[in-house]
């Protein structure tokens, strides 16, 4: 059907967009998972953070912005990360913690496998690591995450720029829920999808990211010396 179908943009579970991409000759957008990664920073804002992780996770869970996977620098825990985490599952969220968050937290919860960190839960569960700094959070969001949507939660600057700098996100964020990853919040018209290819159209797409150029040229006879 080469000539006939420019795109094809798979929608639904994982192993439908893979088999298309595997067998199709036509070009592919993927809009695979989203495990998207809030990280909140030594430096965030405690109101702020409380705000923005209740609201990434829990507004709608079954989106691919959805927050899935919490990072806490390991100096906020006890200051204000056990009262973020309190906070969900006061409102029905389950929480899947690493060694330190389970030992901190002061309740006994799920402890975290390697295979949480790769989970898309798509429901009230979200998976929480401690890290020792922002290049732990960076190497983990790029190691696990699907290049989707991951924000930081900071009032470092430096620290924001680096972050947006060096996750490999199609869309990465600064005090901003990851909810917000949707082409009509974009600005971009009704949503086609999230694409996570590395090569344009990436990240949000609506109709101008699906179309292409055309060049129309005239003249009076010039020619090129």
């Amino acid at each position: 059907m080469n000539n006939f179908i420019d795109i094809i943009i798979p929608r639904g579970g994982k192993s439908l967009v893979k088999k298309v991409q595997d067998l199709s000759t036509v070009p592919i957008i993927g809009h695979l998972e989203g495990i998207c990664h809030s990280y909140v920073d030594k430096d965030a804002n405690p109101k702020i953070a409380d705000k923005i992780i209740h609201n990434a996770k829990l507004r709608n869970t079954a989106i691919c912005g959805a927050t899935e996977t919490i990072l806490l620098h390991e100096k906020i825990i006890k200051k204000f990360g056990n009262r973020i985490l309190k906070n969900l599952e006061k409102n029905g969220c389950k929480i899947i913690g690493d060694n330190k968050i389970r030992k901190t937290y002061g309740k006994k919860i799920k402890k975290a496998t390697n295979k949480d960190w790769s989970k898309e839960y798509l429901s009230p569960i979200v998976s929480v690591k401690s890290v020792k700094n922002i290049n732990e959070a960076i190497s983990h969001i790029n190691k696990y995450g699907t290049m989707h949507t991951d924000c930081i939660i900071t009032q470092n600057k430096r620290s924001a720029k680096k972050f947006l700098n060096e996750v490999k996100s199609s869309i990465a964020m600064h005090n901003t829920s990851t909810q917000f990853a949707d082409g009509q919040e974009f600005g971009f018209g009704g949503e086609v999808g999230i694409s996570t290819n590395i090569l344009p159209p990436r990240g949000p797409v609506g109709l101008n990211q699906l179309v292409s150029y055309k060049y129309q040229v005239t003249s009076k006879g010039v020619i090129r010396k």
